[in-house]
């Protein structure tokens, strides 16, 4: 594995690896302490708005090639979080992921996740680790919306049957740490209607929220103007539960969220 390039914006660095077999692979440096890593080449849930599942799941990523995103960087930037929010799904290499998991918390550092929560077999697992936060990817309460939206992440009840359950085992100090995120499609899944039923799920399970905004890609969704996402946040926010907004880092162009690829041409 070798690092073959960095490229940079005002506000994120992208690194794009590429793999022994040839595979490119890519992580992206934020908020001035935070590397965002992959866990897979590829990601099987098939989000129709999102680069990185664009061409499928190729293969799964080892430790060493999870561990190795970091060890290649550590030496010349300031990292002391890393998120597994990178391209793939965490849970569908769970047991790679979480090998890596305690590598960097052998390091030091803090980690976080981001995931759709599928397979829901591995969701309960991911909770009980030491981590510093779960994001878990809902984007809509409507289950038939969902398979649009989330292909292959399976149904929202199951999901939601899973995660009362490991809830129920979590500290206090510990629920605080799980959100629910919501990536605000125009013409989708921004009717308020829609965004009071995600707000009364949100404070049904005692969790916060993440208002994602969308990174416009080539596949023909809209993204929000800063008024109508400031609209709905506080929709959100008259519903009486904690919400937090994406960063400037996640609006990014380069390195945003969903706008990771894989064997991008250099």
């Amino acid at each position: 594995m070798r690092l073959l390039q960095e490229v940079k914006s005002e506000l994120n660095r992208l690194y794009i690896f590429e793999l022994e077999d040839g595979l490119r692979i890519e992580s992206v440096f934020y908020r001035g302490d935070t590397l965002c890593i992959s866990s897979q080449v590829g990601c099987a849930i098939g989000c129709p708005f999102c680069l990185s599942g664009s061409k499928g799941l190729v293969r799964n990523l080892t430790v060493e090639e999870i561990y190795l995103q970091y060890r290649f960087l550590r030496d010349k930037l300031p990292i002391k979080r890393i998120a597994v929010a990178g391209i793939g799904e965490p849970l569908m290499n769970y047991q790679n992921v979480e090998r890596a998991f305690w590598m960097f918390k052998e390091e030091g550092l803090k980690v976080s996740f981001y995931t759709t929560g599928f397979p829901v077999n591995r969701l309960s697992d991911l909770l009980r680790l030491p981590h510093n936060g779960i994001t878990l990817s809902v984007h809509t309460v409507d289950e038939e919306k969902r398979k649009y939206l989330l292909p292959h992440a399976g149904s929202l009840k199951e999901l939601l049957q899973v995660l009362k359950g490991g809830l129920m085992g979590l500290t206090k100090r510990k629920r605080k740490k799980v959100g629910l995120a919501y990536l605000l499609l125009k013409g989708i899944n921004d009717s308020p209607e829609e965004l009071v039923r995600f707000a009364d799920l949100v404070k049904d399970l005692g969790l916060s929220a993440v208002l994602l905004y969308y990174n416009p890609t080539s596949y023909g969704f809209h993204e929000l103007s800063t008024q109508e996402y400031e609209r709905a946040f506080l929709i959100l926010r008259s519903c009486g539960i904690k919400v937090t907004l994406s960063t400037r880092y996640r609006k990014d162009r380069l390195g945003g969220c969903g706008t990771l690829v894989v064997n991008r041409s250099l």
